[in-house]
């Protein structure tokens, strides 16, 4: 089993270290301009919806919660943002869960690093915050998360993880270290990955020691993910325990499910949130 622990990594984060104090409004600079005819917009009408703070051991995480606004423990689902920070796609996507019963939390797992959504090239993104998040760090930063909710009106006991590119391959991650999680969606996240000290394991390195079953959800025309990563992690996963899942949309890019992008694909990305909710309800996350 490959648990991380409950540290923020081996440098000893204190809390000034925390360079990003809140969330940005809107979108990131480096996906803009949007593409507005396709951008989904979802109100917060019969929600509780916001940007908080997170106790998470050195410090506060920011973060973005959504839940209906009558109720309370509700089947929680940790969603993972993208590089891009949790900028307003992602916060939207909260609030699609909670129109869907769930209590959604994003947090900024990049907060110590750096404030991405204010960086406009995807590169300096990826070297200068992205590369220097420790993956153990942000294990202990979702548990963080899932005990926070638990206590919030959420309710731990119903476990999800859901994310986009860098979190889909987090994604894969959590349901190797978490021992509660009951299921994971993993959307578009890279399966082989070129180990560092502070990111040393692969998704597929991992594929027999999933505590939990995790829906891969993947696009046949990704130029970045190629489709024999995906069938190898789909053969590990068959080797395994056998009850995780990877679907392919044959035609789609990366970032399928990115509405706000180019890559935008309606049919998968629609296709894919219903795989993903009744894929949650199928392992008691609902």
């Amino acid at each position: 089993m490959n648990r991380a622990d409950n540290s923020s990594g081996s440098r000893g984060l204190t809390r000034r270290e925390f360079v990003v104090s809140s969330l940005a409004s809107g979108f990131a600079a480096a996906v803009l301009p949007i593409a507005a005819h396709s951008t989904i917009a979802t109100d917060a009408v019969g929600l509780t919806a916001g940007d908080l703070k997170i106790p998470a051991g050195d410090g506060e995480l920011p973060a973005y919660r959504a839940m209906p606004a009558t109720g309370t423990r509700f089947a929680t689902v940790l969603v993972v943002q993208e590089i891009f920070g949790v900028h307003e796609h992602i916060k939207d996507v909260c609030r699609r869960l909670a129109k869907a019963g769930y209590f959604a939390v994003a947090p900024a797992l990049f907060a110590r690093q750096g404030d991405v959504t204010t960086m406009a090239d995807p590169q300096q993104i990826v070297q200068t915050v992205v590369a220097n998040v420790p993956d153990a760090q942000v294990m202990a930063d979702l548990d963080a998360t899932a005990r926070w909710a638990n206590e919030s009106g959420g309710d731990a006991a119903r476990l999800g993880i859901t994310g986009f590119c860098w979190g889909g391959r987090i994604v894969w991650l959590y349901a190797a270290h978490s021992s509660t999680l009951r299921a994971g969606v993993a959307w578009y996240g890279r399966l082989k990955t070129a180990p560092t000290a502070l990111q040393p394991r692969s998704p597929i390195e991992l594929a027999a020691q999933l505590e939990a079953p995790v829906l891969g959800l993947y696009g046949g025309a990704d130029a970045g993910i190629p489709l024999a990563d995906v069938d190898a992690m789909r053969a590990a996963l068959t080797a395994a325990d056998g009850r995780s899942e990877i679907v392919v949309y044959p035609d789609a890019p990366h970032a399928f499910y990115a509405d706000y992008r180019p890559s935008y694909r309606a049919d998968a990305a629609a296709g894919g949130w219903q795989r993903m909710l009744a894929w949650f309800k199928r392992f008691g996350v609902a």
